[in-house]
């Protein structure tokens, strides 16, 4: 089972509060890049894994401040958003963000969207429902940034990431994953093979007492070359033609 982010430096402990449903609401406190978020978690209206504020995401959200990360003027969407803690954060460092999730966790990312995200910048900030190899056409393939944090956890979805993470990336694309690895479902052989096939994958941080790994990645460039003569060539050549060979 998938830990829920229980980081004492950035998170309070949760206090349950009744909802008007058989469910109920906890929230938790956090603090990146000179914002505090308050973030609600839905327990007990069926949201699954989606309910939780993981490590992963937690993880994503620091490496964000660590290493200075902007995202102003920047088109932004971030796969299974869950709670939305990473997609809020980017909407505050400046982002154009699309928020997804499957269409039962909408609900609990507006939530958080509403209680974290100024409205004078909820112009910049849409939550849509994506559901990956089936409806990921109906969005753009023309966002900056892709973030995901902790989508690596079946195997039976691997597929259909992938295909949606190829439709979206475009080639000035960069896709920030944070993952935590886990043999049980195949996620470090999904990292370490089956994504090194389409992407240029780079690992930038690793929680190892949590066996949490971010990862950045570009599309692999497929289209052929124009000049195969230009592939050869020693920086700074000039390229001639070659000259067609005598008849014998």
């Amino acid at each position: 089972m998938m830990r829920p982010a229980l980081s004492p430096q950035h998170a309070s402990k949760d206090v349950p509060k009744e909802d008007s449903s058989s469910s109920y609401i906890t929230h938790s406190y956090f603090q990146f890049c000179g914002y505090q978020l308050k973030i609600a978690q839905i327990l007990g209206a069926n949201l699954g894994v989606s309910a939780y504020v993981w490590d992963a995401g937690v993880a994503l959200c620091q490496y964000f401040e660590k290493a200075n990360v902007i995202f102003n003027g920047k088109r932004v969407i971030e796969l299974g958003s869950g709670t939305g803690i990473v997609g809020i954060l980017a909407t505050l460092l400046g982002g154009d963000v699309t928020l997804t999730d499957q269409p039962n966790v909408l609900k609990q990312i507006e939530k958080n969207v509403i209680v974290n995200v100024p409205a004078a910048c909820r112009h910049r900030l849409q939550i849509r429902p994506l559901i990956w190899g089936e409806n990921h056409t109906d969005f753009p393939a023309a966002y900056d940034f892709i973030l995901g944090s902790d989508i690596v956890y079946s195997s039976v979805t691997y597929p259909a990431l992938v295909e949606t993470l190829c439709y979206l990336a475009n080639k000035g694309s960069t896709i920030y994953l944070s993952s935590e690895l886990r043999k049980r479902n195949g996620s470090p052989s999904f990292h370490e093979e089956n994504l090194p096939q389409y992407f240029n994958c780079q690992v930038i941080d690793r929680l190892e007492n949590k066996d949490i790994t971010l990862y950045k990645m570009t599309k692999i460039d497929t289209s052929p070359s124009t000049d195969r003569n230009q592939v050869f060539a020693e920086p700074g050549t000039e390229i001639k033609p070659a000259s067609p060979s005598s008849p014998h």
